[in-house]
């Protein structure tokens, strides 16, 4: 959308939410959850649905992992 990245900020990148679609990105199997801003398209990699910014990986404790199973549920938008 033209911003910067910021890995701090709760962003996500999904191929086709609308842009600023705000999404609860929930982790199936712990039930943490994170709520982002979707600002990129992406992801690029052959199925994944959403690319978190590490602020929101972290928030959801999936950064060691890397990858997880996640539910997606759209709250609104943001602007």
């Amino acid at each position: 959308n033209g911003e910067n990245y910021n890995m701090h900020d709760y962003t996500a990148a999904h191929k086709t939410l609308p842009m600023n679609t705000v999404v609860k990105v929930v982790r199936l199997d712990n039930g943490n959850s994170v709520i982002v801003r979707i600002n990129d398209r992406g992801p690029f990699v052959t199925g994944r649905i959403i690319d978190l910014s590490n602020a929101a990986a972290h928030k959801i404790d999936m950064v060691k992992d890397g990858t997880t199973k996640v539910k997606l549920i759209v709250v609104g938008t943001d602007g």
